[in-house]
């Protein structure tokens, strides 16, 4: 009995295509909001490199005009590229003569050879995705630097 049953419901093909959806929608839905996610993601990461660019158009242009200071420069980047204070660090660097590494601190060049003056641009963010709620994965962070050579 229990086989006559068993090849009766082998050859019953109804039912079989809400069977297969019921398997397949989950794994389709989870792939989209991973897509969506992922797609987020490097959206962000495009939008960062791009106010980098910005700002590092900002800082040539302000390196051309007398009296910007730092802290004045940081707020015309952080309003112009849409930035939180928090998001953006700026230094200043300098490279003595020839050497190949830089310094933040003028005083480690010798003033008899030329210096060269960079300034730095760190922009941060972070993203939290989607299925960080499901627990699986966690928080992506970035981080873009720009060094300008400024003279």
């Amino acid at each position: 009995m229990l086989r006559k049953l068993t090849s009766t419901l082998a050859r019953c093909q109804r039912g079989a295509m809400a069977i297969e959806t019921a398997l397949v929608v989950p794994i389709l839905c989870l792939l989209a909001l991973g897509t969506f996610d992922v797609s987020s993601m490097v959206s962000r990461q495009q939008e960062l490199q791009s106010a980098a660019n910005e700002a590092s158009t900002i800082v040539l242009a302000a390196a051309n005009s007398t009296g910007v200071s730092s802290t004045d420069l940081e707020k015309i980047i952080e309003s112009s590229v849409s930035l939180k204070p928090d998001q953006l660090v700026i230094s200043q660097e300098y490279r003595c003569d020839a050497a190949t590494a830089r310094t933040s601190n003028l005083a480690d060049c010798d003033t008899s050879k030329p210096i060269y003056a960079y300034v730095k641009l760190v922009i941060t963010d972070s993203y939290t995705p989607l299925w960080t709620s499901f627990g699986v994965g966690s928080t992506f962070n970035y981080s873009v630097t720009r060094t300008v050579q400024v003279s």
